[in-house]
């Protein structure tokens, strides 16, 4: 079922906001330096198994959901305790897979229950020339020096009830560390000053969601997006029945539009002058907006809506003038991202959690019992290839210089031809 709201205002010129410090042969924060899936740097392997293409495979104590990210020769990821009582920052060599640093970041005394698929180290890092951004949600924020493993400076002050568990994502802008604390009690995003950690602003959502009867319906897990609109940056941060966008700089609301949806989790992408946003659960939509506007533009700035083929937990990707939506069931569903008309459906057998990523005229879609489907963008025909590893993925993978860096149950692959 599909929605279209006509508007006459023009569509404004925009360009995705590269992270801070983008190298073009790292992968520096979730889904990437371009927040959106692409690989960088050189086309991913076709096929692999346990014995072919694997350059390492190292092994990560505990448990996480959280993305590698890659800068220079280093590859990191966070783990912790099944309990959530010690939570890490671990990092291998880019080369050779040896773990190089393994820190103790934060010790926890009494850990929130969580979802029994999530875990306590699911929110991704962001990482920069020198110095890593480890976040654990509720349990604290800390500065790492790279090299030294070092922690420079930490927070832990900052505090939501995530209900079922932290999962969103810090990002860097300017010298800015932003936060999105969205729990089931209060609803806020903040930034720290990168270097210090002291914090420059915090806002509030303005939609009082106390009215929604259960706390689960006001909870989060999306993590926020840059863009450019008219030369003037705009962060894009989906939260629970409502899609906000805000100045990075200061925290200022500049527009939001309203949805009937719950717990976002996917994030958001940005192409063809639109927004492209999930609801998250309880009503699950796709929404492309026009990223222009002032206060509540519900009515006026959505150029469709669709309800078809919808993700819970994966992010879109994007390819030319398709918009892919995998379904955590196997369904993929294409789009014309222009119009929101459906072009194809096909099914992936699996379940899926971590999000898809494109390299070259590939789809690469990875349940969570360690297959991966490989598929050619712009057609519903059959599979380029199908891997099999031993272990499951919930973590969305990083593709840089020819290689993905894919995290499974116990283990870090790295693969590559």
């Amino acid at each position: 079922m599909r929605t279209t709201i006509i508007s006459l205002s023009a569509i404004v010129s925009l360009l995705s906001l590269p992270c801070a410090g983008e190298d073009s042969n790292s992968w520096p924060q979730f889904r990437g330096p371009t927040s959106d899936g692409r690989a960088v740097g050189g086309d991913l392997p076709l096929k692999w198994s346990e014995q072919e293409n694997i350059r390492w495979k190292t092994r990560i104590h505990d448990c996480g959901h959280s993305s590698p990210v890659v800068w220079r020769d280093q590859v990191w990821v966070t783990t912790a305790t099944e309990d959530g009582k010690h939570l890490f920052a671990v990092c291998c060599d880019r080369a050779t897979g040896r773990i190089i640093h393994d820190v103790e970041v934060f010790e926890v005394g009494k850990p929130e229950n969580i979802n029994s698929l999530n875990t306590y180290a699911t929110p991704t890092p962001v990482i920069e020339e020198g110095r890593i951004y480890v976040h654990f949600g509720t349990y604290g924020t800390a500065c790492l020096d790279t090299g030294s493993g070092k922690k420079l400076w930490e927070r832990a002050d900052l505090h939501c009830t995530h209900i079922q568990g932290p999962a969103s994502s810090p990002i860097l802008f300017d010298n800015l560390l932003i936060l999105d604390f969205a729990g089931g009690d209060v609803q806020f995003l903040t930034a720290l000053e990168k270097t210090t950690g002291k914090t420059v602003w915090m806002k509030n959502r303005s939609e009082d969601l106390s009215k929604l009867g259960s706390p689960l319906l006001r909870k989060g897990h999306c993590t926020p997006i840059l863009i450019e609109v008219a030369g003037h940056p705009q962060m894009i941060s989906p939260a629970s029945h409502a899609a906000y966008a805000y100045d990075p700089a200061t925290g200022d609301e500049l527009w939001k539009v309203l949805h009937e949806g719950d717990s976002v989790v996917s994030r958001p992408l940005f192409g063809h002058g639109l927004v492209f946003f999930g609801t998250g659960f309880s009503h699950e939509e796709i929404q492309a907006v026009r990223p222009g506007g002032h206060g509540d533009v519900t009515l006026t700035q959505v150029a469709w809506k669709i309800t078809e083929g919808v993700p819970r937990k994966t992010s879109p990707v994007l390819m030319g003038d398709c918009l892919y939506l995998l379904r955590d069931d196997g369904a993929l569903t294409c789009v014309d991202a222009t119009t929101g008309n459906v072009k194809w459906q096909q099914r992936i057998a699996g379940q899926f959690a971590a999000s898809p990523v494109t390299s070259a005229d590939r789809i690469y879609c990875f349940d969570q019992r360690g297959k991966t489907t490989v598929l050619t963008a712009g057609s519903n025909n059959p599979p380029l290839a199908v891997n099999q590893l031993d272990e499951g993925c919930f973590a969305s993978p990083a593709a840089v210089d020819g290689s993905l860096f894919l995290r499974g149950k116990n283990h870090l692959y790295r693969i590559g031809n």
